[in-house]
């Protein structure tokens, strides 16, 4: 079962999609896992978190995708956007959901890819009552790169100061959006949560290099694990390997949020 659902936040409408287990009985509640789409994308993020989602429903698990302000088809401006705004946002939309009529409370996850698995790490360590979090191709590299002072090989201020805005992909990104993400402790926000974390990540990855990845296990004391993936792009551009990606999420939250607390 799958329907529309609208979350408010600070004025804001943030559009949604809710995917729930087929036969769903009422008052049947379960566990639930919200998907934090990457930068300037939205919540298919190419399809590939509708696919998911599809697999967790026949797995017995709701899920809910949402559009991040400035994004998709939620209210606001891309210009507007900053990470911070982004993980009071996705903080926000957990607790709805934990708060919903048909999540258990106890078992929420989240999944987030590039962008999104970074405010979705901080997320898991600053919002109680995330249960797991599945990290995709986490893009932990950006703060390094855009306090040097570029992205994607361009000069940010140099553009900043010529057009008033950074043109990322078609997108005006805005001089508060450089200097939140520059300034962004990536591994220091992440590091509290103690839940089990599950990153994937592709050795092929040329926008977030798989190193930034493997620094998240000397944050964790012990609760996270990295699955490289060769061959594998940051976008999963290929069947094999985001069938791959999709095999590695279900497994971890077959584990993590559909059996005992108690078996992990």
């Amino acid at each position: 079962m799958i329907h529309a659902h609208e979350f408010r936040h600070e004025g804001l409408t943030l559009r949604a999609t809710v995917h729930l287990p087929y036969g769903d009985r009422p008052a049947t509640v379960w566990p639930a896992v919200v998907f934090v789409h990457g930068f300037a994308n939205n919540r298919m993020e190419s399809r590939s978190f509708v696919l998911m989602a599809r697999q967790l429903a026949d797995a017995g698990c709701a899920s809910v995708r949402f559009d991040l302000s400035g994004h998709g088809e939620s209210d606001g401006d891309f210009f507007d956007v900053t990470i911070t705004g982004e993980i009071a946002e996705t903080r926000s939309v957990v607790r709805a959901v934990r708060g919903s009529d048909f999540a258990d409370p106890d078992r929420i996850g989240l999944v987030g890819m590039s962008m999104g698995g970074v405010v979705a790490g901080i997320v898991a360590a600053e919002e109680p009552g995330v249960r797991a979090a599945c990290l995709w191709s986490p893009a932990a590299v950006a703060p390094f790169e855009v306090g040097a002072g570029h992205l994607k090989g361009r000069d940010i201020g140099a553009e900043i100061g010529e057009r008033g805005y950074f043109d990322a992909d078609g997108h005006r990104m805005s001089p508060a959006l450089v200097a939140d993400i520059a300034g962004l402790d990536v591994y220091g926000r992440s590091r509290p949560y103690t839940g089990p974390v599950r990153i994937i990540h592709g050795d092929r990855d040329d926008i977030a290099p798989v190193c930034y990845a493997r620094r998240y296990l000397d944050h964790y004391d012990g609760n996270a694990e990295l699955e490289v993936v060769e061959g594998a792009d940051h976008g999963w551009s290929t069947v094999p390997h985001r069938s791959r990606l999709h095999r590695s999420t279900l497994r971890f939250f077959l584990k993590t949020l559909l059996c005992p607390k108690d078996t992990f």
